[in-house]
C-alpha cells in the first residue's frame, strides 16, 4: 500500500529538493525527512500540515493519494533560490543585482515593443 511516507518522498524529489532542504523548509530535522522517508516514523497532521502549507499540497493526496498533488501550480522554487541567493550577498553586490535586475526588465520590454511593432506593421500591410 502507498502510505503517506512514499508520497512525501515523492513530493520532495518532484520538487528537487534534497532532504535537506526540504526539512528547513518545514521546520523539521534532516534526520526525520529521512525516516519518514525510509518509512522508519509516522507522518503525523503537523508534519502533514506543514507541508501542506509550506508546498501548496493537497491534504487528501499527502494521507490517502486522493486528489492532485498541488492545490494549483507547484511552487516556483527558482524565485526562493534567488532571494536565498540574494540574501548572501553583501549589500553593495544586493545593490548591484538589483540593477541588473532592472536593466533585464528594460531589455525584455524593448524586445516586446519590437515583436509588437513587427506584428503591427504586418498587419497594417496585409
Amino acid at each position: 500500500m502507498y502510505e503517506a511516507n512514499e508520497r512525501i518522498k515523492e513530493l520532495r524529489l518532484t520538487l528537487k529538493l534534497s532532504q535537506r532542504q526540504f526539512a528547513k523548509r518545514i521546520f523539521v530535522s534532516q534526520t526525520l525527512v529521512g525516516e519518514i522517508e525510509l518509512n522508519h516514523r509516522n507522518v503525523n497532521n503537523r508534519i502533514i500540515h506543514l507541508i501542506s502549507s509550506q508546498f501548496k499540497v493537497n491534504v487528501d493526496w499527502l494521507k490517502r493519494g486522493k486528489g492532485e498533488i498541488f492545490f494549483d501550480t507547484p511552487p516556483d522554487l527558482r524565485l526562493e533560490h534567488i532571494i536565498e541567493i540574494f540574501n548572501k550577498l553583501d549589500r553593495v553586490l544586493q545593490d548591484c543585482l538589483l540593477v541588473q535586475s532592472k536593466e533585464l526588465l528594460k531589455i525584455q520590454k524593448e524586445k516586446i515593443d519590437l515583436i509588437e511593432l513587427n506584428h503591427k506593421s504586418s498587419s497594417d500591410s496585409g
